[in-house]
């Protein structure tokens, strides 16, 4: 076999290879127009070798190259500079229209004297693994049905804990105070332990006494008289008399004043109210469940609210832990957000990219699950595709990505420039009266990084008084 022979037969047996791959292969040349197209490839896009051939790698509408869409041409895309791109889960568009979520890498081919002649591309069909991949979501989605009550979902013990206490207080008629940062689902607490008591057939009403003044909130709560003060043209009836029979929910009750807060304790202690301009006492019947994210204890402690109003409130209390102290529910919850929000929108979203999950898992959540839903609301207003990915997320979770990626620093201190010590953090935080947004400005670091370095050095999450 002569050496023109052996070349020829070195060609066909590496064509012969590269046909017979499950991965879809692919090259161009220097200008990148399509030079060669095995059979995977016109498996998984639909174009033939022939429609394939002279065009560009645009033909694939690829969703991202090098962290965006897919550029007109070899000159613009980002392959040229860095010689290689590194493999990546996007999706590429089918013949036909659809989507098809494929695991792309690129790399450069140079001759002998370092010139480009070309570009190898592979292409993985992730087809299969996805549809296991819905499969093991609908599966969570089942799961999720038992891990939830009402409209509250966690599967974590943390959250266990919650509904054992929900179903606890909505077999007794007893006083429930529901404490949690803002955006852990108190109102929905509250709505579950009304609809499981025998009250559910009475009103649940709802009074937020952060958004209203002393005046207005005590004619909001009481009720009033024609004539009571200016404005008031006729009689008013007061939400707890709304509430007869059933419960009143009063939200943020660390923002009373001493004045309403002295009218609230005699409503529980006599069950009767005074409407605002009224002598006559009016008997109630209701069933009392407050909400706060304040700390009622360091508040009555300091005199800031009263202490027979504090016990008398603090019956029964309910604990919901925030969304960083019980990351194993984010799934869960990322699942039912993406299922209410494809029937209210009509898209078809499936599930979030490795990458967007891994992010969502990693970012601190200082709104809890409200700001979980609105960061799912903000990617199907940007997601116009199956999978939503890190660049359709709100760029305070991809911002929190990269400065907890980046190396740590700390600013300098008096004595010159220090490393963040675990001595150090702790002595941040008493400063900071353990406020984590506070400790992260001082320190010159995001939240996120404090966060993992408190989870490093086993650090609690909150004093050991407050827990």
């Amino acid at each position: 076999m002569n050496e023109q022979t052996h070349d020829l037969w070195d060609i066909r047996f590496v064509n012969r290879i590269i046909g017979s791959m499950a991965d879809g292969v692919f090259t161009m040349d220097a200008k990148g127009r399509i030079s060669s197209w095995n059979r995977s490839m016109e498996r998984i896009s639909g174009y033939s070798a022939n429609e394939a051939l002279g065009q560009t790698c645009q033909l694939l509408q690829c969703s991202r190259c090098f962290g965006k869409a897919c550029p007109a041409g070899i000159e613009k895309c980002g392959i040229m500079e860095t010689g290689a791109s590194e493999a990546k889960e996007c999706q590429i568009r089918h013949k036909d229209g659809r989507d098809i979520s494929v695991i792309k890498n690129a790399s450069v081919v140079k001759d002998e004297e370092g010139r480009v002649v070309g570009v190898v591309e592979t292409v993985t069909d992730m087809t299969e693994l996805n549809q296991a991949r819905q499969q093991a979501d609908e599966a969570a989605l089942r799961l999720g049905e038992l891990h939830r009550l009402d409209n509250i979902i966690g599967k974590s013990r943390a959250m266990q804990q919650v509904f054992s206490a929900i179903k606890a207080a909505a077999a007794s008629d007893a006083t429930i105070m529901i404490q949690g940062e803002s955006g852990t689902g108190k109102e929905l607490v509250a709505g579950a332990i009304h609809f499981n008591s025998e009250r559910k057939g009475a009103p649940l009403v709802t009074v937020n006494c952060s958004a209203l003044s002393e005046t207005l909130l005590e004619s909001e709560l009481f009720g009033h008289m024609k004539g009571a003060y200016t404005g008031a043209v006729r009689d008013r009836v007061g939400r707890f008399e709304q509430a007869d029979g059933g419960t009143v929910f009063l939200d943020e009750i660390g923002e009373l004043t001493p004045f309403i807060q002295v009218k609230l304790l005699r409503v529980l202690q006599e069950g009767e109210i005074e409407r605002v301009g009224d002598s006559k006492k009016r008997k109630i019947n209701i069933r009392t469940i407050t909400a706060t994210h304040r700390d009622l204890y360091a508040m009555m402690r300091e005199g800031r609210f009263r202490e027979d109003l504090y016990y008398r409130l603090k019956v029964f209390p309910i604990f919901l832990p925030p969304l960083r102290e019980r990351r194993e529910d984010i799934p869960l919850l990322v699942s039912h957000f993406l299922r209410q929000m494809n029937k209210k929108t009509g898209k078809r979203i499936r599930n979030l990219s490795q990458t967007a999950m891994r992010m969502f898992m990693d970012y601190a959540w200082p709104g809890n699950v409200r700001e979980l839903e609105n960061a799912v609301e903000h990617a199907f207003v940007l997601c116009n595709r199956n999978t939503i990915e890190p660049l359709d997320l709100p760029v305070e979770i991809r911002r929190a990505e990269v400065c907890a990626a980046a190396p740590a620093a700390v600013p300098p201190a008096a004595g010159g420039r220090r490393k963040l010590t675990k001595e150090a953090l702790l002595e941040l935080l008493a400063a900071s009266d353990w406020n984590k947004a506070e400790v992260a400005r001082r320190a010159g670091l995001s939240r996120t990084a404090i966060w993992k370095y408190m989870k490093k050095w086993k650090i609690p999450l909150q004093r050991e008084e407050e827990k």
